[in-house]
């Protein structure tokens, strides 16, 4: 993840059932935030914060075909609102089937973490904010389950022409799927509107079944998950 050229800047549990978790306790790498949902997920599994297999968390991928999302409340922004301009973002939505919302694991956020899933959309999605079109987000849903064996990042995406970091690398070991694939990002951040689909029971379906989940806009995101949490 990297702010686009147009962004505002180039700087860097909430329910009665859920407190609010202690966000240093999660691993951090400034624009790398598929790699660290990815560790969040499994954190939140070994953790007992999840189930172990993860069948209630969700990776959501946010991003157009412009790669130009607007989205408040966002730690590397130096303006007062948060807002800042990313290319893609990613975030973990984990449904609570006791009753409370669904909870929003966002690690660049300055939000409450995790926050319920209304405010996050009210916050950090703001749909009340009329944008141009060329600005609409689209959002990827993936099962994590499917994710944890899926995914794969060998960080190409973040190295300039002469093979040069354009930001400083995590730690850890780059991500490879469980089938040996070493690189499949854009796969996962390539989105557009003839990917969304609206018809749910199509979506409910092939979102526990599809590597690449599903697309969808952003005014059916809070009904999604409101109908998984149901299930």
């Amino acid at each position: 993840m990297v702010l686009d050229s147009k962004g505002a800047d180039q700087g860097e549990k909430s329910t009665m059932e859920q407190p609010t978790s202690d966000v240093s306790h999660f691993h951090h790498t400034p624009f790398y935030c598929e790699e660290n949902v990815y560790l969040l997920c499994k954190k939140l599994c070994t953790d007992g914060i999840a189930n172990a297999e993860g069948s209630d968390i969700f990776v959501v991928f946010i991003s157009n075909e412009n790669k130009q999302v607007p989205l408040w409340n966002q730690k590397a922004s130096h303006r007062a609102d948060g807002v800042i301009l990313w290319d893609y973002h990613v975030i973990c939505i984990q449904v609570n089937q006791g009753g409370g919302p669904p909870q929003v694991w966002d690690l660049d956020s300055s939000l409450p973490f995790p926050s319920p899933l209304p405010s996050y959309i009210s916050e950090t999605i703001r749909p009340s904010f009329k944008l141009f079109s060329d600005f609409n987000r689209l959002f990827r849903v993936v099962h994590a389950p499917i994710f944890l064996r899926s995914f794969a990042s060998d960080r190409r995406h973040m190295k300039d022409s002469d093979g040069n970091w354009m930001q400083e690398p995590p730690p850890h070991d780059p991500i490879a799927a469980e089938d040996g694939t070493v690189h499949n990002l854009n796969e996962y951040i390539d989105i557009s509107a003839g990917d969304a689909t609206t018809d749910f029971c199509s979506i409910k379906h092939e979102l526990y079944a599809q590597k690449h989940g599903v697309v969808i806009k952003e005014n059916q995101l809070e009904e999604l998950f409101s109908q998984i949490a149901l299930q």
